[in-house]
């Protein structure tokens, strides 16, 4: 059984509380998922990955997870958009879905458990629907288009719990608007839209398709049972997708439908949220074009999943647009893989003590020893990721100290051996400090070998070029041309190249 306390900010509340699930050891997480009619951008990633640090710190203190996510492929936005391309709705969702599928696993995330789709689930919706006409909390209205459904927003009286609305006070809300004069009230929303002469499924109530709300609730009851854990999403969705989909459940199972709400914050562009209706989204193929997939990672994860992520565009004097959080965090994350390869470089050279005779290495190893534990408290406390990235800055540190120490005394046998120890410990430190976050998923030369590349072409540079200008330059230095050296340094360095000096030898590297 899971021994550490999880605390999460439940929306539903607006309180820090300590996770409770309903089956002690087992937790049930529901997030919305993505309406595939187009690419994603940043703020999709962003959504992803808060849930994907949920359910990794979830599994990491012991929890047997069940995560679902849905895919919302019967959309007004996807049929709009398979009209514009000539495709089948349901074709172009399939296609659009499995882009996003490929981006979100470059950045970390996890797949689900279940991965349902509505078009795989409209029966479960009409039953649903079925229910809810049958406990007279929804009726059929008749339209030009065949017969819509809704559900009786008065009849719930409880509506409005989640985002702390006064029901007087609100207005109608719903992915796709309809003619109020179908409705009994405003406030109503619809469980079902008749389309007798466009794209959809028959029904009791003619052929039609399923409204936005319902298909969550129909979903995360076939997998996870009518009440469950954690319901999760973008803070978007508190009001009205979120609120209906509560009306809706509780009205036909009784209370609770989630024992927590989880919502993450938006990312900006502009100082307004990021998204596709407003034109100033940034795609995940733009970031991914320019940073490593972990980098982007790293940059969401350097912010609460609950605030507000600024995501800053420049565009330079030589027309290239580049994103310079982003450009901090593959810093950052450079520096983790290079200092885990000098650990192991360090690990792997000999004989290791293990004994703790050196009081210069006392702190650093109570750092290393400490390191993942840290990690997994800060994400106990409402999954503080900042917190979490801060242990790991402070585990690089104390790392770099071991290997700055066993190179100072590489003289003395015993020290450098106490040096070697502590650098296994910590390799095994940061392996396990990272996994509950996602980072460090690439074996060091493929990272090296990757963001070489990109960096290269970032820069529209070729490698063999450089190698022959560092070459050259080896040859000139060994020639004691050393005037020439320097030229050719300056030139390396004008065009972002790190060069290295070594025993007879000298690396390069690309800059950022």
């Amino acid at each position: 059984m899971p021994a550490a306390t999880i605390q999460l900010y439940n929306t539903m509340t607006r309180k820090l509380e300590p996770f409770e699930p309903r089956v002690p050891g087992k937790a049930g997480v529901y997030v919305c998922g993505p309406t595939p009619y187009n690419v994603a951008h940043a703020g999709h990633a962003r959504a992803n990955l808060a849930f994907d640090v949920l359910v990794r710190h979830l599994r990491a203190r012991g929890y047997e997870v069940t995560f679902v996510r849905n895919l919302t492929d019967v959309d007004d936005k996807i049929l709009a958009a398979a009209q514009a391309t000539g495709e089948e709705p349901l074709a172009l969702s399939a296609r659009m879905a499995a882009v996003i599928e490929e981006e979100m696993k470059a950045i970390g995330v996890l797949p689900p458990d279940v991965e349902p789709r509505v078009s795989d689930h409209i029966e479960d919706i009409l039953r649903l629907i079925q229910t809810l006409i049958d406990k007279g909390v929804a009726y059929v209205s008749e339209t030009g288009k065949g017969a819509d459904v809704y559900f009786s927003v008065r009849s719930f009286p409880d509506y409005g719990k989640l985002s702390h609305r006064n029901i007087d006070d609100l207005l109608a809300g719903a992915r796709v608007e309809v003619s109020v004069d179908v409705k009994r009230d405003p406030l109503d929303f619809a469980l079902w839209k008749g389309s007798a002469e466009a794209w959809g499924w028959p029904s009791p109530w003619g052929k039609g398709r399923p409204g936005w709300h319902i298909e969550c609730s129909a979903m995360a009851s076939r997998y996870l049972g009518p009440h469950f854990d954690i319901h999760g999403g973008g803070m978007d969705l508190i009001f009205p997708h979120h609120e209906n989909e509560i009306a809706q459940s509780e009205a036909a199972w009784g209370k609770e439908f989630s024992r927590v709400w989880l919502h993450n914050g938006f990312v900006t562009c502009d100082s307004e949220k990021m998204s596709k209706s407003l034109g100033n989204f940034v795609t995940m193929r733009d970031v991914l074009a320019r940073n490593d997939a972990e980098a982007f990672r790293y940059f969401l994860l350097n912010s609460h999943y609950r605030a507000q992520v600024a995501f800053d565009v420049v565009k330079r004097d030589d027309g290239r647009v580049i994103f310079p959080l982003v450009d901090e965090a593959e810093r950052k994350v450079e520096y983790l893989y290079v200092t885990f390869e000098a650990l192991r470089a360090l690990a792997q050279g000999g004989e290791a003590s293990d004994r703790e005779t050196e009081p210069q290495l006392a702190t650093h190893a109570k750092t290393i020893a400490t390191a993942e534990e840290r990690v997994l408290a800060a994400l106990d406390k409402d999954l503080n990721t900042p917190a979490a990235l801060a242990v790991l800055g402070e585990l690089g540190k104390a790392s770099n100290e071991v290997l700055i120490f066993a190179a100072k005394a590489r003289k003395d046998a015993s020290k450098v051996a106490a040096g070697r120890g502590l650098a296994r410990a910590a390799m095994k430190s940061l392996e396990a400090a990272v996994k509950p976050l996602g980072l460090m998923i690439a074996e060091p030369r493929i990272f090296f070998e990757r963001t070489r590349a990109q960096r290269l072409s970032n820069k529209g540079l070729d490698a063999a070029v450089i190698d022959a200008k560092v070459h050259e330059r080896t040859l000139a230095r060994a020639a004691k041309d050393f005037a020439r050296g320097d030229a050719l340094r300056k030139e390396l360095t004008e065009l972002g190249i790190e060069v290295t000096d070594g025993d007879g030898a000298s690396t390069w590297k690309v800059g950022i």
